[in-house]
């Protein structure tokens, strides 16, 4: 004889299932729009060139000039949104999961400050002006901003609260972002060839770059996917989480190295970009829901759209020139942040 609680049972794990199969096909929608963009990336610039063109270059070498064009510029340009992009999108996930904060991301956590500072520091004192010579130090300083800023937040009476650690991460970056604007007045020729970096750009990067900060950022990746599901469990409480079976302080930690792997990795590679991790994160909340299983790899894939579709709108909206991508996501991601402040609640964690 079936009961009501039976068929109360059967009828929640039916709507888990459905809602499971929606996500999956959500994902593989946000993963087609990926492919597409990822062609539009190779064919929108200074020089036009048609899907056909593309897809003929992208299978042989024609010696054509497009042929060029397309594997020594458009494709590691492409590779770096995408890579940099997911990234920062996961970087974001992560640290509003771990400070439970949905309105947190590497920027305002001071984060992308702390590399920033690093690769600035590795700059003016150590000569190291190519990437692949500062990518440690942008590890480094990403680490160090993640420790100091939860250090902060965590002085004084009570915990460690998402807002004194919001506070506690804006104080820090504006303080390592003023000791970086001295340091690169004191020579500004010096850092006249980290321009287009100091403002976030996908251009100019080479494979053999991606090559080698790439696998940092998969190992942070990785990470981000093994701590989603104890970290869907803190979001309970630590107290609550123990008693669950959840292990704390080895989740805290691998979040905090996913975290640094991934904000150090994407700053040394594409420059400090703002509101990507704060805007993609939160908005695919809307449609996974609090869970960290699904919204990590959502995060992932639309981040990356987000950086692509940026840049393109970059390379054509000025007629003689690029705006570089940091400009556009900043342009988007302003009034983004000041709607977000305006609703009554957030997405929920």
């Amino acid at each position: 004889m079936t009961t009501t609680a039976d068929t109360d049972r059967a009828a929640a794990t039916h709507s888990v299932a459905r809602g499971a199969v929606a996500r999956s096909l959500g994902l593989l929608v946000l993963v087609a729009v990926l492919v597409v963009v990822c062609v539009l990336s190779i064919m929108i610039g200074a020089r036009s060139i048609p899907a056909g063109d593309v897809i003929r270059a992208l299978l042989g070498n024609d010696g054509s000039i497009d042929h060029s064009v397309i594997w020594d510029l458009r494709v590691p340009r492409t590779l770096v949104g995408i890579v940099a992009g997911a990234a920062l999108g996961v970087c974001g996930a992560l640290i509003q999961a771990y400070t439970r904060n949905p309105l947190a991301d590497p920027g305002i956590l001071g984060v992308n400050a702390g590399a920033g500072f690093a690769i600035t520091v590795a700059v003016a004192f150590f000569g190291l002006t190519a990437p692949s010579g500062y990518v440690w130090f942008a590890f480094a300083g990403a680490a160090l901003a993640t420790v100091l800023v939860y250090v902060i937040g965590s002085a004084g009476p009570g915990q460690a609260t998402p807002e004194k650690l919001t506070l506690a991460g804006v104080a820090l970056a504006a303080v390592l972002g003023g000791i970086s604007q001295m340091l690169t007045l004191r020579d500004p020729n010096l850092f006249a060839g980290m321009l287009s970096w100091s403002v976030g750009s996908l251009g100019g990067r080479s494979m053999s770059l991606i090559g080698s900060i790439a696998p940092f950022i998969v190992v942070g990746l990785v990470l981000a996917f093994v701590v989603a599901r104890p970290l869907n469990v803190l979001a309970l409480g630590d107290d609550l989480g123990r008693s669950l079976g959840a292990r704390v302080g080895p989740t805290r930690t691998a979040t905090i190295v996913a975290v640094t792997l991934l904000a150090g990795g994407a700053t040394a590679l594409a420059g400090p970009i703002a509101f990507v991790g704060l805007m993609v994160p939160h908005a695919v909340r809307w449609f996974t829901g609090p869970d960290q299983r699904w919204i990590i790899p959502y995060s992932m894939v639309g981040a990356s759209i987000l950086l692509l579709v940026s840049d393109i709108i970059g390379r054509v909206v000025l007629p003689n020139g690029e705006l570089r991508v940091g400009l556009v996501t900043a342009f988007v991601g302003g009034p983004v942040l000041i709607v977000l402040a305006r609703r009554r609640t957030a997405s929920g964690l």
